[in-house]
């Protein structure tokens, strides 16, 4: 018998955040501040997210001089699909409440 994923409210309402950035990079504190998730709790959901195909990451240059690398996520094909399929609704403090169908 297959096994049914379950993802948490956390995971569903990132996964609906990142969808919403339309294929834009995502850094780890914006996704912080937008989904009310401490980082304890979302680094190591995005780390389990691009181990699983989900998600794919980068360190991009700093913005400015003397500032460190960041690491950015945005979903693959597949998390797109996940996305969707998983849509949690967006807090309204967030700014994106109601964008994502």
């Amino acid at each position: 018998m297959p096994r049914t994923r379950s993802f948490s409210a956390q995971a569903r309402q990132v996964l609906t955040i990142m969808a919403e950035a339309g294929g834009q990079w995502c850094h780890g504190y914006d996704l912080c501040q937008q989904a009310g998730i401490k980082s304890g709790t979302l680094y190591p959901l995005l780390i389990r997210l691009e181990a699983q195909g989900y998600l794919e990451a980068q360190w991009q240059a700093p913005a400015a001089p003397g500032r460190p690398p960041r690491h950015a996520y945005r979903l693959t094909a597949a998390g797109l699909q996940l996305a969707r399929a998983h849509a949690e609704p967006v807090p309204a403090a967030s700014g994106l409440a109601g964008k994502f169908a």
